[in-house]
């Protein structure tokens, strides 16, 4: 259903105790690659607290919708949603990314409940979404498959490749998410490998664009009900972004891919975010 002013407030809080632990969450790794993180941080939110059908008692029912975070390394900003959600104790992440840790850098679907797909090798996770979405029709399942790229990871071109099958046997129970906030690790999108004309391509290889803001849970929930709707072509909701968003100093600096925090630059970045959430 349409997303209510209710539900965005209470979103909106879910939000800033995310990226507050995200903050949290590198600290306490030594580092992390938390300027992705925190730009994907709405994305997963209205995902896990208004649209999917999971249960965290039961993380493998078979009915359940299925997420491929294709950007894996986006997996400090995963975590805390998953703990949030109920899945494990958020006190497991002190231990994130340490030796015999059960959270690695990148989440492995075998150790982390609730972890669908293990991501991080970079353009696979369209593809893999792509074969859910055909099984669960092939098994005449109900349950959809939420897919979440990386823009600099659309320089691979396997995801392209899923792109084209995707469009090609017409899977309309997939829906997609591009976090478009134009740096990677090197650098801007554009000066690396450039994707402009980007939402073009997408329409070239058969699937229908949703171009929005990314931070805005409005925007979202709209793109998420027509894509939940739509029945002619596969969709494709490209979110821009601010890489870093919610904190200052990493706002939109390429630096801040991946990066680590001392107890001064935590605190400074957590007010960040409270004066960003009005707090």
């Amino acid at each position: 259903m349409p997303i209510t002013e209710s539900e965005i407030k209470d979103l909106e809080k879910m939000a800033r105790k995310i990226r507050r632990d995200i903050v949290d969450v590198t600290g306490w790794a030594g580092g992390a690659h938390i300027g992705g993180a925190l730009s994907v941080v709405e994305i997963l939110v209205i995902l896990y607290f208004k649209y999917l059908n999971v249960d965290p008692g039961r993380p493998q029912l078979e009915t359940r919708d299925r997420v491929v975070l294709s950007k894996g390394h986006g997996g400090v900003g995963y975590a805390p949603v998953l703990a949030r959600k109920g899945y494990f104790e958020f006190e497991l992440l002190k231990e994130f990314n340490k030796f015999k840790s059960l959270f690695g850098m990148h989440l492995d679907g075998n150790k982390v409940k609730g972890v669908d797909v293990s991501t991080g090798s970079l353009g696979h996770g369209l593809p893999m979404a792509v074969g859910l979405a055909l099984g669960a029709r092939a098994q005449k399942q109900s349950w959809l498959t939420y897919c979440i790229l990386g823009d600099g990871e659309c320089n691979e071109g396997t995801v392209w490749e899923a792109a084209m099958a995707a469009s090609h046997f017409k899977i309309r129970n997939l829906i997609t998410f591009v976090d478009r906030n134009r740096l990677m690790i090197d650098g801007t999108t554009e000066n690396i490998m450039g994707l402009e004309p980007f939402s073009d391509k997408w329409k070239a290889f058969g699937w229908i664009v949703k171009e929005i803001d990314g931070h805005s849970f409005k925007d979202l929930s709209n793109a998420i009900e027509y894509a939940k709707t739509e029945d002619k072509a596969p969709v494709i909701i490209i979110a821009n972004t601010v890489k870093g968003k919610g904190v200052d100093f990493m706002e939109n600096q390429v630096k801040w891919h991946y990066g680590g925090l001392d107890s001064d630059l935590i605190e400074k970045a957590k007010s960040s975010i409270d004066r960003m959430y009005g707090v």
